[in-house]
């Protein structure tokens, strides 16, 4: 297959220290990396560096921009050695002198024109985060490739295919450094049957090491290994004809101590356990963090959080390593907050809990069983019967993939929480539910009934958690529901960006709102800090994407999403920036026809909701269809829609749907377009 690549070479020289390899977040002097996700091996999301503290972080100040011309920017950089690396989008790699925002080089893994990119470019989804080894940056692609880039000229070493047993599967989480092996993981397990794995490859010739897969596959064809014999006997039916789900699609962490990679498992598919597992059982190793061999891909450890999970309360948080004192004894400790509502710590040695408590609003569970480290499950909550249950939290989890920190100087892990809740219930009939192929979220659950009244409206908090006394230390309220990752410092600092377009500094101690700064754009991504030259500085890229509304409502097509770097006594001044207010398109000769509509609502309802908008009403993850002209008109709209004419953007190819659906789709829009036109929304 043809591969090209996009390099753009700045003039300036790459010699001397800032290009160097070292990739320790304490690097030598005064000069420190952010070499890895988390910052380095303990993905704490913690920067040691107080030169920027409590007493002087009123003098922070913009030190430089960088405007991002791409459609997604919900990603995390590194620093190494002067230089800033980022990749947004599809995967599309920049190098920036972090002194002065300049770019060095840029590349562009193309993925639009891979082949596979056509049915695993799942929704409008950009890149998480890249790793960093030995003077190579590594990328992963939606359709599925692993790339090595070299770190000083922006040209690729060395790409392999991990998706060779998925095809159904896509990437957008990062890679993960285990010593010498750079480790991937997938998604897909929302959509179609999918088995999840890991895969190691070597960091210098992508050669792979080794596989692991979560879940159990059909036991006449034997099974890989002691664990999967093992898995195997907590699932029931035919589940391998589901594929089973557990898709690592975004966090691990790799433990040097133990020389182990810790991997956070996904959700089982479909969701309903009743369906994929119909006899119960714990199906391990869903929604599970496993501690394997980081040499050999060698199943170690592993605690469940949910077992038999129909809840989509995924492992995909943050996993983050540090020796803490608990009780009186020095601990070597795993913390986790996923989406379940629950901060649990685990012993890294042996993976047995240490504690489990409530860090958000949850009704799934009467509490963590401490001795056994099992949930003591809410019957109601596994909607017996064809009821209908009011469960927190939402699908969104409390907590989702926006990082959380863990300071420890002060022993708190500061953790972006959100407070909604949903209704969980069965299909009509749940032996007859049937999966729906193409690129459909398929649950396997029933909607609740239209005269439920909704749940009361979904809320956020900023929540400091004291890991060594399983409580809330503080909490303080956010705007709206979804807000970005967190970064602890050691000048006693927790910065944060939010979905109103600020970006704060709050004390790490007690929560009081130190600074702020106007972003000119919603914030998802956590923040870095690191040091050139002796001088600290605070690194953020702004963007944001919602299935809802927000206010403000940062439209799609206006964003300004920017590289933001700050250091004290930073003068820059951002330009002044106004979103429209853009209309709703409409074509007074387009008559809807309601039996159309109603096709075109099954269409958006299970698919283009997640990105363009409950209702219709996008919250900036794509345009906003009612005020768009392509749904106007039926040749545009087949070329974007089902032939992927906008890939590149983040668009992907739906050429599964029908012609009758594709044109139920332009009717549904007309339709919901006049009915909130009306309304004045």
């Amino acid at each position: 297959m043809k591969r090209k690549w996009l390099v753009f070479t700045a003039g300036v020289a790459l010699t001397g220290g800032l290009w160097g390899c070292g990739a320790l977040t304490a690097g030598a002097g005064k000069d420190a990396n952010w070499s890895s996700y988390g910052g380095d091996d303990n993905e704490q999301h913690y920067s040691r560096l107080e030169d920027v503290n409590e007493q002087n972080v009123g003098k922070l100040g913009l030190a430089w921009s960088y405007d991002i011309d791409t459609f997604d920017s919900y990603s995390q950089p590194l620093q190494v050695d002067g230089v800033l690396y980022f990749a947004v989008g599809l995967s599309v790699v920049h190098a920036l002198d972090a002194r002065t925002g300049k770019l060095l080089w840029q590349y562009d893994p193309d993925v639009a024109s891979q082949p596979e990119a056509k049915t695993r470019q799942r929704a409008g989804w950009g890149t998480r985060g890249i790793a960093y080894k030995d003077g190579l940056v590594f990328t992963a692609t939606r359709e599925g490739r692993l790339i090595a880039v070299d770190a000083k000229t922006g040209k690729p070493r060395w790409s392999v295919q991990t998706l060779d047993e998925a095809e159904n599967g896509y990437i957008t989480g990062p890679p993960w450094i285990a010593g010498d092996k750079v480790v991937i993981g997938f998604g897909g397990a929302d959509y179609s049957p999918t088995r999840g794995y890991v895969t190691a490859y070597d960091v210098k010739t992508g050669k792979k090491a080794w596989r692991w897969y979560v879940v159990p596959g059909d036991p006449a064809k034997g099974f890989e290994n002691k664990a999967m014999e093992m898995a195997a006997k907590t699932w029931t039916g035919e589940w391998w004809k589901y594929g089973g789900g557990g898709t690592v699609w975004h966090a691990m962490a790799y433990d040097a101590k133990y020389d182990r990679i810790y991997i956070g498992t996904g959700n089982g598919w479909p969701w309903n356990q009743k369906i994929r597992s119909p006899g119960g059982g714990d199906n391990l190793f869903l929604g599970s963090i496993v501690a394997l061999d980081a040499k050999t891909g060698e199943y170690v450890w592993h605690y469940q959080t949910n077992p038999g999970d129909s809840y989509d309360f995924n492992n995909a948080m943050d996993i983050e390593l540090a020796d803490i004192e608990i009780g009186g004894k020095k601990r070597s400790v795993l913390m986790h907050a996923p989406k379940n509502g629950f901060f649990y710590a685990i012993d890294r040695e042996n993976g047995k809990l240490i504690s489990a408590g409530e860090f958000a609003k949850q009704t799934w569970a009467k509490r963590i069983d401490p001795e056994t480290g099992r949930p003591e499950t809410n019957p109601d909550s596994l909607y017996p019967n064809g009821k209908t249950f009011l469960m927190y939290p939402f699908a969104n989890g409390a907590h989702g993939v926006q990082a959380m920190s863990f300071s420890p100087k002060t022993g708190y892990s500061y953790i972006p929480v959100m407070e909604g809740g949903r209704y969980v219930t069965d299909p009509a009939n749940v032996k007859d539910w049937q999966y729906k192929p193409g690129m459909f979220v398929n649950t396997g659950l029933g909607a609740a009934s239209a005269d439920l009244p909704p749940p009361p409206p979904a809320t956020s908090k900023l929540v400091a958690w004291d890991v060594a006394n399983n409580k809330i230390a503080w909490s303080i309220p956010q705007p709206q529901v979804f807000n970005g990752g967190t970064l602890a410092t050691g000048g006693n600092l927790v910065f944060q960006g939010t979905n109103d377009g600020n970006f704060n500094a709050f004390s790490a101690t007690t929560g009081r709102k130190l600074w702020s700064f106007p972003a000119q754009n919603g914030i998802l991504s956590a923040p870095i800090s690191y040091s050139v030259d002796g001088k600290q500085y605070i690194t953020v890229l702004t963007g944001f994407r919602s299935s809802f509304p927000n206010s403000p409502n940062w439209d799609y097509a206006q964003q300004s999403r920017r590289v933001l770097t700050f250091t004290i006594g930073g003068t820059k001044v951002l330009p002044k920036v106004e979103m429209a207010d853009m209309p709703i398109q409409d074509d007074p000769a387009f008559v809807v026809d309601p039996a159309k509509a109603k096709i075109g609502a099954g269409i958006y309802n299970t698919s283009c909701v997640i990105c363009h908008g409950v209702g219709m009403m996008a919250g900036g993850a794509a345009p906003d269809l009612r005020k768009s002209g392509v749904p106007l008109d039926a040749d545009t709209f087949r070329s974007v829609v089902h032939d992927g004419a906008l890939m590149a953007r983040g668009m992907g190819a739906f050429g599964q749907l029908t012609d009758a659906e594709l044109e139920g789709l332009r009717h549904y829009i007309r339709l919901q377009a006049r009915e909130t036109a009306k309304k004045g929304k």
